[in-house]
Parts: C-alpha cells; sequence; structure tokens
C-alpha cells in the first residue's frame, strides 16, 4: 500500500529546523535532569515497598498520606489509579530488615484510620485460612454442627464469593452471601459479630531491597548500551561503519530526549519504562535502517548523483512506508496511554514519545550524519593534492 507517490519533499533543507528541535528538547531535558539531581526512579531500582489498594468508593488520598506517613519515616507517594477506586502507596528505602516492616506498619496505620478496634477481624483482607480459624469456635458455640473440613469449605466459598467481580474483593455488607451453598441465617449472624468490612482491599504487595534496586539499574543501564552496541556491529557489518555510527547516534539522541521527558514531567523509571526503551531503540534503529538501505540501493544505480539527492529521494521513496508504520504503532501506544490506566502509564508515555521522536530522527537526524560525514571526507580529499603539492613547488625553486 502507498499512500505518497512521487513525492519529492526536501527533507535534508529542513534538516537544520529538526536538528535545532533536537538540541533544544535535549537541553531542556538535561536541564531537568540536572536540576533535579537524577531521574526519579521507582522502587524497582532503588528498593522501596509498594501497596496496591482498592477502595469501595473514591480513596481519600490525603488522608492516607497523613496516616500512613505518622506511621513511616521519609516521603510517602499516595498514586490514584483513575476509575478504579485504586492507590498505590509508595514507602521509601530502607535497609533490608526495615523494609520487612514496612507493610505491617502501613496495614496498621490504614486499619487505625479505616478499620474498627472493636476485636472484630477485617474480612475485606482476611485469607480463607484466618476466616476458618476466626469462625470454628464461635460456628460450634452457634451449634452450627460444622465439622473442621466443612468450616474450612465454607470460609473458602465465601471468600472466593467476595474476590469474585462485581465485589471483587469488597462487601458491602454479608447480607450479600444469602444464597451462597452452605450459608445460613446463623452463619450470617456469626459473621457480623466476629468480622466487619473494611472499606479497602490490600489487592498486591511489592518490595524490593536497596541491594536488588542498584543490581537491577546496573542491569537495566547494561542491557541499554548493550543493544546500541550489538546494533552497530550489525549496521556497520551491512553496510558501512558511518551507517552504523549514524544509526546508533540518532537512536542515543531518542533515550536522551524520551528520558529528559520523563524527568520534566516528573515520571519514574521502571523497569516497565526500560522495556520500552528497548523496544523504542529496536524500533527507531529499524525505521532507520529501511532509509539507509534504500540509500544504498540508490547509490548503486544513481553513482553520479549528489549524496544529498540520493538521500532526499530515498527518504520520500520509504515515506509511505513510514507514516504506515509509524502512524499505526502510534495510535496503539497512544490508546494504551489513554486507557491503560496508571500501572502502564510510564511504559505508553516512553514508546508514544519514542515513535514520535524515533520516526523524525531516522530522517533528520540519522541521514544528515551521513551527509556531514561525505562532505567532511570529500573536503579532506580536496586538501589532500595541495598539501602534497606544496613541498614539490618549493624544492623546484
Amino acid at each position: 500500500m502507498e499512500l505518497f507517490k512521487n513525492t519529492n519533499i526536501d527533507f535534508l533543507g529542513k534538516r537544520w529546523t529538526f536538528i535545532g528541535v533536537s538540541l533544544v528538547l535535549t537541553a531542556i531535558g538535561l536541564a531537568s535532569w540536572i536540576g533535579k539531581g537524577g531521574l526519579r526512579y521507582g522502587i524497582d531500582f532503588t528498593g522501596g515497598t509498594n501497596l496496591n489498594l482498592r477502595f469501595s468508593g473514591p480513596p481519600p488520598v490525603e488522608k492516607i498520606r497523613s496516616s500512613v506517613s505518622a506511621k513511616i519515616p521519609g516521603e510517602i507517594t499516595v498514586q490514584e489509579i483513575s476509575g478504579e477506586n485504586s492507590v498505590i502507596i509508595g514507602s521509601p528505602m530502607k535497609g533490608d530488615l526495615a523494609l520487612a516492616q514496612d507493610r505491617k506498619l502501613i496495614e496498621e496505620a490504614l486499619t487505625a484510620t479505616f478499620g474498627q478496634s472493636t476485636g472484630k477481624l477485617d474480612f475485606s483482607n482476611a485469607s480463607a485460612q484466618a476466616v476458618a480459624g476466626r469462625l470454628r469456635d464461635p460456628l460450634a458455640q452457634a451449634g452450627a454442627g460444622l465439622s473442621d473440613t466443612a468450616v474450612e469449605a465454607l470460609a473458602k466459598t465465601i471468600t472466593d464469593f467476595r474476590n469474585s467481580p462485581p465485589r471483587s474483593g469488597l462487601l458491602k455488607s454479608f447480607d450479600e452471601l444469602n444464597g451462597l451453598p452452605g450459608v445460613t441465617p446463623k452463619i450470617i449472624e456469626v459473621l457480623n459479630q466476629n468480622f466487619y468490612n473494611a472499606p479497602f482491599q490490600i489487592r498486591s504487595v511489592e518490595q524490593i531491597g536497596p541491594k536488588i534496586g542498584a543490581e537491577l539499574q546496573n542491569k537495566a543501564i547494561l542491557a541499554t548500551l548493550y543493544a546500541l552496541g550489538g546494533m552497530l556491529i550489525y549496521i556497520a557489518f551491512r553496510f558501512e561503519w558511518i551507517y552504523g555510527t549514524a544509526a546508533v547516534l540518532a537512536v542515543f539522541h531518542d533515550v536522551v530526549i524520551t528520558l529528559g521527558l520523563f524527568s520534566l514531567f516528573n515520571k519514574e523509571i521502571t523497569l516497565n519504562v526500560i522495556a520500552a526503551l528497548l523496544t523504542l531503540v529496536g524500533y527507531s534503529m529499524n525505521d532507520t535502517i529501511v532509509v539507509f538501505d534504500r540509500i544504498r540501493e540508490n547509490l548503486k544505480t544513481n553513482r553520479r548523483d549528489p549524496l544529498a539527492k540520493i538521500v532526499n529521494a530515498s527518504i520520500n521513496q520509504t515515506l509511505s512506508r513510514t507514516v504506515l508504520t509509524s502512524g499505526l504503532t502510534f495510535l496503539s501506544a497512544a490508546a494504551l496511554w489513554i486507557f491503560g490506566g496508571t500501572v502502564l502509564n510510564g511504559f505508553s508515555f516512553a514508546l508514544v514519545v519514542g515513535i514520535i521522536i524515533g520516526t523524525y530522527s531516522s530522517i533528520f537526524v540519522a541521514s544528515p550524519i551521513l551527509i556531514f560525514w561525505h562532505n567532511f571526507v570529500e573536503s579532506r580529499k580536496k586538501k589532500a593534492p595541495v598539501a602534497s603539492g606544496g613541498p614539490k613547488d618549493r624544492r623546484k625553486g
């Protein structure tokens, strides 16, 4: 499919405009980076604790932050997940022993703020085993006549019901259990006497120690550098070394600008973001190779044409392919950014920015590098005969 036929756009004539844009974006990003003392890393790299909580209604973010901050020193982050009545609570990096206490302290803070101090068990965050353990004696005292196996089966039935949609972990009332197999009015009465329904449930906990975080950070940097180095070798082998250098510099340009925008918008660098950056490296490199491949083909058939004319023609000939692939990929990444939620926000943001930057860098960064190098080599060749001829003339005189 060809969107554009016989285009003759002077892309190289506009290269200084886009190079200027790149320099401005790079300067702004690096200024933000330096001004903030570096990038903002997530607990994947710094270490810490993340708790994902779901509330029965809109979560009171400030109340959550103040209650947890009273228990745990340092900066506590509470990130709301829009449309889900959920938040992610993050605590700062600590030593391995202190880190193990964070979940307990956060749970205590949440229970003190949103729970009950009546001696009843929090049903929203209780496991099936905990529910069975609390039910066993009260049911026996109430004359329910259930064996230990039957109590365990009952606990599993009601916790499975609690965790299934549309409840997804939270009950408003134990009356919702009416109609479940084995649930009688007497059992509901016992549940009301021994349990309460907290307005939140801890959905997941993620804990990473500082040593593991530092190791992951080093591996992420090495993975990106190895990817760039491998691609440099591949393109230098397939084309010439200057092609590989131009492609790697263009991709490095994409990564630096993307990270600069992450710093500017105060977004966290997580393992998901590193995955997006590596995806960006491969995507941008592939886009550049397509243009370079067409340049190489045109050089074989149009040897007498100036290199700038061949490069411009090659970009125009691959324009339809570039717009189709980049446009469709951009739409997918944009949809993921808009609708993917908080967890995938960093990943999708890196892709959206990277696709835009990577597409224009293949045209306005990588290709001009070839022109600059060609002009430099040609100027050296022209100076060489003059330099070698000078001494001979002097000797003759």
